[in-house]
């Protein structure tokens, strides 16, 4: 996993599929530490209270380095793992899916369970929105107004977002800047403002 970004979702979403009369209900939630994530699988628990299995995975940290899954009750390595497998091939950390069966009656066997659990845990990842959260160093930004045209530029012409401008007595511009490119750009902009400008960098953190 890239350690300069990673991939989460948004929101809980939720996506369902039927198989041989089994109901297989995922819900996807952005988690931050085990406690969010089991009190987010508890209310799953008692919102399908009379359903006989409530499986998940999770991952956890800035670079996944926390992973969990449970079969709740469902043959080893049916449910848990195919789940789990379903997060980190979409390379998503901070992020777990509960899928909540509902037996149908049909046993499904082994392989059955497999494909039905990460088709379920598939299909509400297809509905979520995934946000990208760069490593990346705040800087502010204030020059006079005479100097915005060539700032803007500069900004625009590369691909940075000049945010919400707050016009003063001057101008000032809050930026978010990847930390492999902070230096350069604070470079840049001093030259092309003939050191008339003043940046103040921050702590690098993640978006």
């Amino acid at each position: 996993m890239n350690e300069a970004a990673y991939k989460t979702v948004a929101a809980h979403v939720s996506g369902e599929i039927t198989e041989k009369k089994s109901r297989f209900i995922a819900d996807v939630f952005p988690v931050t530490t085990e406690a969010e994530a089991q009190e987010q699988i508890t209310r799953i628990q008692k919102q399908y209270h009379d359903a006989r299995h409530h499986c998940h995975a999770f991952v956890l940290g800035k670079r996944g380095e926390l992973s969990r899954s449970s079969d709740n009750g469902e043959p080893s390595g049916t449910a848990g793992r195919p789940i789990l497998e379903v997060i980190t091939g979409a390379s998503l950390t901070d992020t777990l899916i509960v899928v909540t069966r509902y037996f149908g009656g049909v046993l499904l066997g082994t392989g059955g369970l497999v494909r039905a659990y990460t088709q379920a845990a598939q299909a509400a990842l297809a509905n979520a929105e995934i946000v990208t959260h760069i490593f990346g160093e705040p800087l502010t930004v204030r020059v006079s107004y005479a100097l915005t045209g060539a700032v803007e530029h500069y900004l625009r012409v590369n691909g940075i977002d000049t945010g919400s401008p707050v016009y003063e007595t001057d101008v000032r511009y809050g930026l978010f800047i990847p930390v492999s490119d902070a230096g350069r750009v604070v470079d840049d902009l001093t030259n092309i403002c003939s050191g008339n400008i003043d940046i103040t960098r921050e702590p690098p953190r993640f978006s």
